[in-house]
Formats: C-alpha cells, structure tokens, sequence
C-alpha cells in the first residue's frame, strides 16, 4: 500500500501528460485525489505497525501529515476543474501533469523514513511545483518562479549539508546500522556526536525553514502566491509548506532523542515569534489581497515551529494546527481567486465590497479570515488557545504574552484590508467581468470550512490517538 500511494498520482500524472483531451485531464484531478484518500484511510489503520527497519511506510507522524495535505488535494482537485474551464487559453497539459506529481511525491516524503530519502523527495516537490507558478505566462509569474527556484534551491543546499552533518554525526558514534529514522531515535540517539548533531539541527532548520517560509527565509512567498492562481497559491500554503514542516520535524525528532531538545526549542522558539512578528508588520496597510495571504503563511508557519519549540501538549496542538491551517489556507486562497476575478484586479482601492459582487465568496473570504484569526468554533482557535495557554504555563511567561500580543496585532492588521474587501463600496468606474459564483467554484470551499469547523468542535478519536502518537515520534519519545 506503501507503493501505491506513490505510484497512483504519478501514473495518474503521466496519463494526464500522455492524453490529448482536456476535459478528461482536468476530471483525472478529483478521480485521482479521491483515490488517494481512500486508499490512505486504508492504510492508516496499520500506522502504529511500521517495522523499524523499514525504508518506506507510514508511522504516525508521517500520517497525520500526508492525510492533512491528502485532503487539501482533494479539496484543490475539485475546484481545479471549474477554475480550468475559465482559463481555455491555457493548455491545462503542465498544470495537471505538476499537480498530479506532487501528491506523489508528498506521499515519498511522508512515508520516507531516511533522512536522505526525504531530502531528495523535498527537492522534487519543489521542481514539480515550479511550472504551476509560471501558470499565468507573464513577467510578474516569472519573476516569481525564478525567485522560488533560486530560495528554495539555497534552502535545500543548506538542508543537504545539514543532512550530511548528521551522516557524519552518526558516523562519528559508531553507529553501524543504516541512517533510518528508527535507529537514529533509538539506541543510536545516544551514540551521535552533539556538535555534529547540533550544527545539522541548525542548518536543516535554516533548509527546510526557508522552504516553510519562515522569517527572514520567506521572500519567495510574497511573489509565488500573489502571482499564481488561487487553486495553486493553496498548494503551495497548505501542501508543500506542510511537507518542509515534516522534514524539519524528522530531524528535530533525533535531535529530541538524543538529550538536545532544549537547544532545539530555543531556536524554534525564536524563530515562530520572529516570523510572527515580521509577518504583523508586513500585513499593516497590506493593499494586495494575496500579498495579505503570504504574510498570513509565514505567521502560520511561526506559530507551527513556536508550538513544536514549547513542546508538550503545545506541539500535539501545533500538529493539530498543520491541519486547521491547511483547510483555512484553502478558504482564502480560492475564495480571494473567485474575488480577483470578478473585479480583475487584486488590489486595494480597487477590489471593494466583494460581497455584493460575490456574496457566496465574499462571505467565504471574510469566515476565512475570521478562521484564520482564531474565531471560534473554527479549529485554529483551538489550537492557538491551546499553545498559548501552554506557552503561559512555561516559566518563561514572557513567550506566551509575545504569542498573544502578536496575534492580536495581526487580527488587526489583517481586519483592515479584508473588512475593505468584503464590506467597502465597490468603486464606480471598475467594470465588472464576467464571472459569476458557481456550485463548482465554491462547493469545494464550504465543505473545507466546515470540515475545519467541525474539527473545531470534536476530532474522531483514532485521529487524537494519530496526534499524540506523532507528538511523542517529534519529541523523541522512545
């Protein structure tokens, strides 16, 4: 089963590239996304037998995980159709070849269980994702993809020789077994060389942060995600984010094994409330909608990284809130492309009182942001009400009052721009485009609010079992 969550989207992929029918390459998109889903489910009923020495195959980190980015392509999948249909002039050939590959290979990296596997299998996601940026065809998605291609590919070099360092680290102990996650995070936790271990930690944790867009690393963000489609820009926030944040949590793991968990915490401390920070003072006055977006990315991928440095019952919630994030992301990115659309524009003072132009949404974009932002019921608000109340709980009282005074100021900033956007007077002289909320267009979207509703009211409990297994694998619980 291991294999076949691979091989599915992949050969689904080389279908979509070998047909000449567009119709039928745009309906392989939610037939493959579904597929995938269940076999998953399918699959999952077995995460908690994974043999140690085993290369491939789902624990329950790597679960939870590939299940959160599973959902996200099949909410993308079923939107994609419809957002195809009112691009003819595109070949959608790339488009659906690109998004195919990468569930595949978001499925090698969930289910890789050496370090060096993982690496290749983040760098590949990176290449497949590329083309989807350029979808527009125009100088700004150029510069855009030019500009992902560039920072992630100096982040994964990082990553590399942080993978390496921890190779030698091993080496260095004696440790005779295969470099497997497994033996990393048992008896050969405590045969690595600390410095070694350490400096690896430090760059892996600059590699992957950059292709999470953690601050400072984020600069591709702005870029990529204001110059792509809305179906796209929630791939990127939601699915390929989600696998560097798995890439960092197998490292980290070993790192918590092997006795250096309170060096690690500092800097992923650190680096949540350093992304928190620069993404409020970027939201301020933010008059792009989907610049908006980005910065709300890296404050998510901050807040990500601060509940895993918390530790405890703030990272169980941190990898609740992958999940959360990832189907709100969905929300307002394909939402803000509806948006966008109608007004052609994606710009303040043009794009005003969207919910008269769009209700259904205009209304979807502003529960959205109300999600986002940590309104209840939706599941954000449990898991940042969670690791906040840890974050008060730790003797450093400090870094829980920094988390809240940092989310109240992006609530803050963020309400500006969108209150704006929904509720403003659209202008007079801005012609209105043809395009009209659909079924198609915004179905997909309402059943990801309110599955993140409903995540914010009960969670089934083999999946709270799924969560505090892989909160135990990321602290290096033996």
């Amino acid at each position: 089963m291991a294999w076949f969550l691979i091989a599915l989207p992949l050969l689904a992929a080389l279908a979509a590239f070998l047909t000449r029918s567009v119709a039928l390459r745009a309906r392989l998109l939610p037939v493959t996304g579904a597929l995938h889903l269940a076999a998953l489910l399918y699959a999952l009923r077995a995460w908690d037998r994974l043999p140690p020495d085993a290369w491939i195959g789902l624990d329950a980190l790597g679960g939870w995980t590939l299940l959160v980015i599973s959902v996200l392509f099949c909410v993308c999948a079923c939107y994609a159709p419809a957002y195809l249909a009112l691009r003819p002039e595109r070949d959608n050939r790339v488009f659906t070849t690109s998004f195919l590959c990468f569930l595949g290979l978001a499925s090698l990296l969930a289910q890789a269980r050496h370090p060096g596997l993982v690496w290749v299998a983040m760098e590949t996601t990176t290449l497949a994702t590329a083309p989807l940026i350029y979808f527009n065809h125009n100088r700004r998605s150029l510069e855009a993809t030019w500009k992902y291609l560039i920072i992630g590919s100096v982040g994964i070099a990082l990553a590399l020789l942080g993978t390496l360092f921890l190779a030698y680290a091993a080496h260095l102990g004696g440790l005779q077994e295969p470099l497997l996650f497994s033996s990393l995070t048992r008896d050969g936790a405590d045969l690595l060389s600390r410095p070694w271990l350490r400096a690896a930690f430090v760059l892996t944790l600059v590699g992957y942060g950059t292709k999470m867009g953690l601050a400072p690393l984020h600069t591709w963000k702005p870029d990529a995600y204001g110059e792509t489609p809305g179906v796209i820009g929630a791939l990127l926030a939601g699915g390929v984010t989600s696998c560097a944040f798995l890439a960092l949590l197998r490292i980290y793991s070993v790192v918590a094994a092997a006795g250096e968990i309170e060096f690690a915490r500092e800097l992923m401390v650190g680096m949540g409330l350093l992304s928190m920070l620069w993404a409020a003072v970027f939201m301020v006055r933010q008059l792009d909608i989907r610049r908006l977006l980005a910065y709300s990315s890296v404050e998510h991928m901050g807040i990500l990284v601060f509940g895993i440095g918390i530790g405890g019952r703030a990272a169980r919630f941190a990898l609740f809130h992958l999940a959360a994030n990832a189907l709100v992301k969905c929300v307002l990115f394909m939402s803000a492309g509806n948006i966008n659309r109608s007004y052609a524009s994606k710009r303040l003072p043009y794009v005003r009182g969207a919910i008269r132009r769009t209700p259904v949404s205009g209304w979807l974009f502003f529960l959205g942001f109300l999600a986002i932002t940590g309104t209840p019921p939706f599941a954000p608000f449990i898991s940042e009400f969670n690791i906040a109340a840890a974050a008060l709980a730790q003797p450093y009282l400090w870094t829980g009052v920094a988390f809240l005074v940092l989310l109240g100021g992006i609530f803050l900033a963020m309400s500006d721009t969108v209150v704006q956007v929904v509720f403003g007077t659209p202008p007079p002289d801005r012609a209105r485009t043809p395009y009209r909320d659909t079924w198609a267009t915004t179905a997909p979207l309402v059943a990801a609010l309110a599955l993140s509703m409903t995540m914010g009211l009960w969670l089934p409990e083999p999946l709270a079992n799924m969560i505090r297994s892989a909160g135990d694998v990321v602290e290096g619980v033996r």
